[in-house]
């Protein structure tokens, strides 16, 4: 631990501050922090003025030539408004903070003493031990339910199974690893945190135990190479510390062919028929099913709030992000059936729009209709066996504008006078496209 005055100028506001989860850059953090937390800023701002400065440093480590804010993103952000009230996110806000620099004088700093940790594993440690109480914005900010899901989600730092110890019992028990090798189980612990990067390694833990969901001597050779380049270092904290690092990873190693294929699905127990044992032949298979929390209440939302879906949101994703956390936690269908069909439609576009820019599918063209999108996304999910057929062609009859599970049918949601959606076949719908609108966002 080391304390530095470092140059204001010198800070990034954190974009992947674990209050939001990635956002695209530090101005669309300080927009997020005003969106949310308007009042505890303000207040927080004037008691900065007030006292001069802050007293609790900020919590930085380094990155190129700056530093990034782990914990003192709300002070760091007050004090850069100070400096330069224009940054503020709206004219109101930046006549708040004119006003306050006028009072301030010379009491805004240009220079902040800081915590610098270079150690990030130490940084999510002290992380884990703070945020205990508000004090009305002046203090730190408590961290609600979806914030502590974005830090286990980014950390992997869940009670319950840990993804390090499973896999290197995996991997001794199979004679793949020496058991006095240890395999660094944070690193290991935050590539894995979320069941869609499992997933694509060929197990889950959705059910509280390490299930293989893709060939056993594959999904072993995999994890080995993981860990193999976790304990060498060829693969650094650095390397997977956000979505896009570990995406980056499982891609390269999806194109050295390490990863299991959706051709390599896990058998299941054979079953007796006339006598006789008949496996059946492997396929591929959709995205890890939504893991289900005991005994649901009724269905009140589209997207249900009792199911947790394997998806990983980038920092570019935030609008498709909220969309689909107003579907799944905000929007009741019994009260916005049409405000939820026309965000319905919009989910689903931009979901295409994200698999067709990140995969840089060639044969979409600008002029396709929505239909025909869907249908030339499905068919290259299908190519890469990223689905199989029956879903592949159940994906496609999403183009047959004369069925009412069609996309003719979300655009009659939106631009049809007479058309009205019901909560049934919106619930429908959704269940029928909801493994295409996953694969389509994890792109």
């Amino acid at each position: 631990m080391s304390f530095r005055s470092l140059p204001l100028s010198a800070l990034l506001v954190n974009s992947a501050n674990d209050r939001h989860g990635e956002l695209e850059n530090e101005t669309a953090a300080i927009g997020w922090l005003f969106k949310n937390r308007e009042n505890h800023m303000r207040n927080l701002a004037k008691d900065i003025v007030a006292q001069g400065g802050v007293y609790d440093p900020p919590l930085v480590s380094p990155e190129a030539e700056k530093f990034i804010v782990f914990d003192g993103n709300r002070r760091v952000t007050c004090l850069k408004l100070l400096a330069n009230p224009k940054r503020a996110p709206s004219l109101e806000l930046q006549r708040f903070f004119s006003e306050l620099r006028e009072k301030a004088a010379d009491a805004v700093p240009d220079k902040v003493t800081c915590q610098v940790e270079t150690d990030r594993d130490r940084i999510d440690e002290i992380l884990y031990r703070r945020h205990t109480g508000t004090q009305n914005g002046v203090g730190q900010s408590t961290w609600d339910d979806r914030m502590k899901a974005n830090f286990v989600g980014r950390t992997g730092k869940a009670s319950g199974v840990h993804v390090s110890d499973e896999v290197e019992r995996k991997l001794v028990e199979a004679n793949l690893w020496d058991r006095r090798r240890k395999i660094p189980r944070s690193n290991m612990n935050r590539l894995l945190s979320s069941d869609a990067y499992r997933s694509r390694l060929g197990f889950s833990l959705s059910r509280g135990h390490f299930e293989y969901t893709r060939e056993e001597t594959a999904v072993l050779n995999a994890l080995h190479r993981v860990a193999e380049d976790l304990a060498s270092k060829n693969v650094v904290l650095g390397d997977i510390w956000d979505v896009a690092g570990k995406r980056a990873y499982l891609d390269k190693l999806e194109r050295e062919g390490v990863l299991p294929t959706a051709m390599q699905v896990q058998s299941k127990p054979a079953s007796t028929h006339a006598g006789s044992k008949v496996a059946s032949p492997p396929l591929p298979v959709a995205p890890p099913r939504p893991t289900p929390l005991p005994k649901p209440d009724q269905r009140t939302t589209l997207i249900p709030d009792y199911l947790t879906y394997a998806v990983t949101w980038s920092g570019e994703q935030q609008r498709l992000k909220a969309i689909w956390e107003e579907l799944q936690f905000f929007l009741k269908l019994s009260e916005h059936p049409n405000a939820i069909a026309v965000m319905f439609r919009v989910l689903v576009e931009l979901a295409l729009d994200n698999y067709i820019t990140k995969t840089e599918l060639t044969t979409v063209h600008e002029q396709d209709k929505l239909s025909n999108r869907a249908g030339k996304v499905a068919a290259d999910l299908f190519a890469k066996k990223k689905i199989d057929k029956k879903y592949h062609d159940e994906c496609k009859r999403l183009q047959n504008g004369d069925r009412l599970f069609s996309v003719a049918t979300m655009n009659a949601w939106v631009h049809s006078p007479t058309f009205n959606p019901s909560p049934q076949h919106l619930t429908s719908m959704w269940d029928s496209i909801a493994d295409l609108t996953v694969l389509c966002i994890n792109a």
